[in-house]
Formats: structure tokens, sequence, C-alpha cells
């Protein structure tokens, strides 16, 4: 484990939720969905939502990639982002 990603926050379910529950992202985003609910996010909300990653987390992804049309639940955009982050 190198100390980049020591320091780095770990993106949790949590994390995603947070980030996916902030109106420019996610105006409805109900406080306990479950995690593998399935969610439909729009073109801007993807946008901020990549944004907010890349200010919180060093995270650079481009909303063209290929990956993105799998983001439809918590934990499948969880365990993506888990695995372009690290551990």
């Amino acid at each position: 484990m190198t100390a980049e990603s020591e320091a780095r926050p770990r993106i949790t379910t949590d994390a995603v939720r947070e980030l996916l529950s902030d109106p420019k992202i996610f105006a409805d985003l109900p406080p306990v969905l479950d995690d593998d609910a399935e969610l439909a996010l729009d073109s801007l909300g993807l946008v901020w939502f990549l944004h907010q990653l890349e200010l919180r987390y060093g995270l650079e992804i481009e909303p063209a990639d290929a990956f993105l049309a799998e983001f439809t639940s918590i934990r499948r955009i969880t365990d993506y982002l888990a695995g372009v982050h690290g551990p």
C-alpha cells in the first residue's frame, strides 16, 4: 500500500449516497433507498457527480466512458469507483 492510497478516503456506499443526494445530482434521492435499487442519472446530474468525485477524491472520469451506462445503483457505482480508486 502506498502513502497516497493510505491518505485517500475510501469510497463507500455511504459516500456515494451522500454525493448522489446533492440536489444538483439527484434531487429526490430517497434517504432509505436500497443500495441495489435501480437509479437513472440524467446527463447533467452525472456530470456534476463526476465533478464532485474529482474534487473530493481526485478521480478524473470522462462522462463518455462506456461504464457509465452501468451506473444504475449505489452499489454498482461504489464497486466501480472502488476498482478505479483503489483500496
